[in-house]
C-alpha cells in the first residue's frame, strides 16, 4: 500500500459528505502540557500553519506563567484543566486514577476547584472550565458535582455518557499506548477516523482527535501534518474550537 492510497478511504467519505452538501467536524484535544518545549512550540507551530483549534489539557499542579505567556502568542490555543496533579492514588492492581473512589470525594473536589481556580488565574479567557481527567478516568459519583465547582463540560475518551454537565469526547487516539508507545498504524488510524465520521453522518459525534504532544514520535508528527493537509484541501471539513462545541450543547441541551 502506497503513503498515498492510506488516505484514499478519507478522501472518499470526504466525498460523500461533499456530495451531500454537509460539513464534517472534527475537534484536536492535546493531553498533559505543563510548561513551553520544543515539542509544544511544534504543535503549535503546526497546528497554527493549518488553522487547527487545539485544546490543552493542562496539569494545574505544576504548571505557571511561564506557560500562558507562550500560549499568548497562540491565539488558536484553549486551556483544559487536567486534573490536579497526575497523580495515581488506585492500588497497583487496578488502572491508574486520579480521579477515582479512593480518596474522600470532598478532597477530589477540592483539588479539582484549586486547578480550575489555577488555570483560569494564569490563562485568563482562554481557559475553558472544562475537565479532562487523568487517564481519561473519573469516578462516576464525582461527575454530579462538578458543576458546583464551576466545570460545565468534561471530555474523557469513547462514546459520551449522559451526564449533568456537557460531554466532549476525544474518540481517536493517535498513539500506540499498549504496543510500540509511538504511533499508531497510519492506515487503521485512517480506517477509525472514516469509521468515526461515518458514525458523525449518522448522527453521532464529531471526530475528536486526542494526541500527547510530549511523546510524539516523527511519525505521530507526520501524522497530523498529513491529516491536516487531506481535510485542509477538503471544501467540507471545518477543525471546530471546543468552545463551539460546549456552547452546541448547552443551548441544545444534553
Amino acid at each position: 500500500m502506497t503513503v498515498d492510497s492510506i488516505w484514499q478511504p478519507l478522501r472518499e467519505e470526504l466525498m460523500r459528505w461533499e456530495n451531500a452538501g454537509r460539513t464534517a467536524e472534527f475537534w484536536l484535544r492535546d493531553d498533559d502540557a505543563v510548561e513551553p518545549t520544543p515539542a509544544l512550540d511544534r504543535l503549535l507551530a503546526l497546528t497554527g500553519d493549518f488553522a487547527v483549534p487545539v485544546t490543552l489539557a493542562v496539569i494545574p499542579a505544576v504548571t505557571d506563567a511561564r506557560l500562558a505567556d507562550r500560549l499568548s502568542q497562540a491565539a488558536h490555543a484553549a486551556v483544559a484543566i487536567h486534573g490536579w496533579a497526575h497523580q495515581n492514588h488506585a492500588p497497583g492492581d487496578q488502572k491508574k486514577q486520579e480521579l477515582g473512589a479512593h480518596r474522600p470525594r470532598g478532597a477530589v473536589l477540592d483539588e479539582l476547584a484549586r486547578g480550575l481556580s489555577q488555570i483560569v488565574r494564569l490563562h485568563g479567557e482562554r481557559a475553558v472550565p472544562m475537565l479532562v481527567p487523568p487517564w481519561n478516568r473519573i469516578d462516576a459519583g464525582l461527575i454530579d458535582n462538578l458543576g458546583s465547582i464551576g466545570f460545565t463540560a468534561l471530555s474523557v475518551y469513547g462514546p459520551p455518557k449522559p451526564a449533568p454537565i456537557r460531554v466532549v469526547n476525544s474518540n481517536v487516539d493517535i498513539m500506540d499506548w499498549h504496543g510500540t508507545r509511538g504511533c499508531r498504524d497510519y492506515s487503521l488510524l485512517v480506517q477509525e477516523i472514516v469509521a468515526r465520521l461515518q458514525q458523525a453522518y449518522d448522527g453521532g459525534e464529531p471526530v475528536g482527535l486526542l494526541t500527547h504532544h510530549l511523546v510524539h514520535d516523527e511519525a505521530a508528527w507526520i501524522f497530523l501534518e498529513r491529516l491536516f493537509e487531506v481535510t485542509g484541501r477538503s471544501r467540507v471539513c471545518e477543525w471546530l474550537p471546543v468552545s463551539v462545541l460546549i456552547d452546541r450543547r448547552t443551548k441544545g441541551g444534553e
